[in-house]
């Protein structure tokens, strides 16, 4: 397949504007082949006219979990431990059909190929335990979509109560039993959906779709199997997803439950931090764990709406690029963020940093978060030059309509980009030198009849979301005290904005 741009700028920060003059840019087999104001397209390619309208890279959607598309706007805002009460409990009513599986993912698909997000990293999680047929689904969705995906298993391997500081002492015998329980899929079997994950699908779809690892979260496995997924990771250079110190009771779980070390440190002393490992949020870190983590050149996957969704802070991003670390942006998924929209991410990872940093000069500039956004993400994926607008870099891109009303008139392309756009001034959208979306439409979908199947088989799941709702409900009074606790523990740091009004304190 071969495609040649006419008449496109690109992204310049020394123009007055922000944009290039126009130029021409070539794709051959799925990659940026030449760039330059003297081509001319050859008889045997497709020619997009440009209309002076600006080519990027696609965005990479850094951090996700698909798993809960179909469920935006399902739960009020709340904090991540109470959240996830309700977000995934492990009941066998909630067991999805690969139909289901698959409708759930291509609603995510859809949404992010429309609105010029390319690429995606998707920390899977599969209630009540992973499965073949459903992994198989998911995937299956991530390839006749068309946009470029890793996909990891995000299965804890411990009982809930060793994830959690406080909990199992405040619990009635029977409820502490229950949360005893080891988990649901043990480390053979976990083994062997591996296995079947890599053998079937890393590198399908032309190299499109990929393989990763993820151990959720270093309290939520034992050792051994951390060590064993690092290997995996190792062995198939694959990334290894773990979130770190998301919340203020994770730190209070080091502190209480490591012998007083986060969760970074931790990992860290088992020889694990490394450059393969996505740290997803990275909130309730301290200055040695930022040089940890810039020692190892891991990744840290920044979900700013999601955080604010959930209350649980601000990452310091500044303090982490001066280290020389790379970021990535995610949505994280759509029922903490309620769409899955990287533009409304970018615009939040825009603005939030100036509530934490007086120096206004030091405040994310647009140019690094569009960075975050598109370089940072090809870094998380190593997928060599994702991201980047340069010869031999993959053919994953958007033009952005100049003419639209964010870009009128234009300013400044980079700062109109973070601050004004939606994704409505996408004209196209191309994975891997295909066209996937023109005019904010998927072109190679039958959209409508997804769209309509999804709305009548998901919906129709409602039911048994709502009674595992209710069930829920009987341990909310043993979180809910056990997060209070956590609050006033003291920790050695601040990432929430605290009123000082005491009539506002709740514990």
């Amino acid at each position: 397949m071969k495609t040649f741009f006419r008449n496109v700028c690109l992204l310049d920060g020394t123009a007055t504007e922000g944009v290039s003059p126009p130029i021409n840019l070539r794709v051959t087999e799925g990659v940026i082949a030449e760039i330059g104001s003297d081509l001319m397209p050859n008889a045997d390619e497709a020619v997009i006219e440009g209309q002076g309208d600006l080519l990027m890279p696609g965005l990479v959607n850094g951090h996700f979990h698909s798993s809960v598309n179909h469920m935006k706007g399902r739960l009020p805002g709340m904090p991540l431990e109470i959240f996830m009460l309700y977000e995934c409990p492990e009941l066998n009513t909630l067991r999805p059909t690969p139909r289901e599986a698959y409708l759930r993912t291509m609603l995510g698909c859809i949404e992010m190929l429309e609105t010029g997000t390319t690429a995606v990293q998707d920390d899977c999680f599969f209630v009540p335990e992973p499965e073949p047929d459903i992994m198989d689904a998911v995937m299956q969705a991530y390839a006749d979509s068309g946009i470029r995906a890793r996909l990891a298993i995000d299965q804890p391997e411990v009982p809930e109560l060793d994830k959690l500081p406080f909990l199992s002492e405040q619990l009635p015998p029977s409820l502490k039993a229950e949360l005893s329980r080891p988990a649901r899929v043990g480390q053979t079997e976990m083994r062997a959906l591996y296995r079947h994950l890599i053998d079937r699908w890393h590198g399908a779809a032309d190299g499109r779709l990929q393989a990763a690892v993820s151990i959720s979260a270093p309290q939520r496995v034992t050792p051994e199997y951390f060590a064993e997924l690092d290997e995996v990771s190792r062995t198939h250079d694959l990334p290894f997803y773990a979130h770190m110190l998301e919340t203020r009771l994770q730190r209070v779980f080091g502190q209480e439950r490591l012998e007083g070390r986060s969760l970074v440190r931790y990992t860290a002393d088992l020889g694990l931090l490394s450059d393969r490992m996505n740290i997803i949020h990275a909130i309730w870190i301290d200055e040695p764990d930022m040089d940890l983590i810039a020692a190892s050149n891991a990744t840290v996957a920044h979900n700013p709406n999601s955080n604010l969704r959930l209350g649980s802070g601000i990452m310091p991003f500044r303090a982490l690029r001066d280290r020389g670390v790379n970021i990535c942006l995610g949505v994280d998924e759509a029922i903490a963020d309620d769409a899955v929209n990287m533009w409304l991410v970018m615009k939040t990872a825009g603005m939030i940093h100036s509530l934490t940093e007086p120096d206004w000069l030091r405040w994310p500039q647009a140019a690094e978060i569009l960075a975050a956004a598109t370089v940072g993400g090809g870094v998380a994926m190593r997928v060599p030059g994702l991201g980047r607008l340069e010869v031999g870099a993959p053919a994953d891109l958007n033009l952005i309509d100049l003419s639209a009303l964010a870009y009128l008139p234009l300013n400044n392309a980079a700062r109109q980009l973070v601050h004004c756009e939606t994704g409505s001034s996408v004209r196209l959208t191309m994975v891997a030198g295909r066209v996937v979306a023109k005019s904010g439409r998927v072109c190679h979908l039958d959209r409508a009849g997804l769209l309509a199947e999804a709305a009548e088989c998901l919906g129709a799941k409602r039911r048994a979301v709502e009674a595992a709702a209710v069930q829920m409900d009987g341990r909310l009074p043993f979180y809910r005290d056990m997060y209070l606790r956590a609050m006033r523990t003291p920790v050695p740091m601040v990432r929430r904005i605290e009123s000082a009004d005491p009539s506002c304190k709740v514990f």
